[in-house]
């Protein structure tokens, strides 16, 4: 069977992808990278859930030490603020998942790489 390495947060539309790339012939691997915003007891949750909908296996990986030495001490630094107002993390933080998670495809040997989100964002989608 063809191996994917899914990027996995337990919402809506992850949780779709694992079933629905069982059916395609995938054997599902998940990928939680932690970035600072799960407690011990959401990753835990995450995981049962991950191997509740049919995933080969759970993979936790921490990403915190990179998002923060690689990214927010920079835009800290700079006191940069999306529209004046808030810290921009959130593209920074998709480069250290991306990242972490294209380092388990090549350790797993995946044939492919999948994540549940679109491409335009949410707030378009809505």
């Amino acid at each position: 069977m063809k191996k994917v390495i899914l990027a996995f947060s337990g919402g809506l539309d992850t949780s779709f992808c694992i079933p629905y790339l069982n059916e395609k012939g995938y054997d599902v691997v998940t990928v939680t990278v932690n970035t600072g915003g799960f407690t011990t007891n959401q990753l835990k949750e995450i995981a049962q859930k991950a191997k509740q909908l049919g995933a080969l296996k759970h993979l936790e990986k921490d990403g915190q030490k990179d998002l923060y030495n690689n990214f927010a001490t920079n835009l800290i630094k700079a006191n940069y603020l999306k529209g004046g107002v808030y810290p921009a993390c959130v593209g920074p933080e998709r480069i250290v998942i991306a990242q972490a998670v294209a380092k388990v495809a090549l350790e797993e040997k995946a044939e492919a790489v999948a994540h549940g989100s679109t491409g335009a964002g949410n707030d378009q989608v809505r």
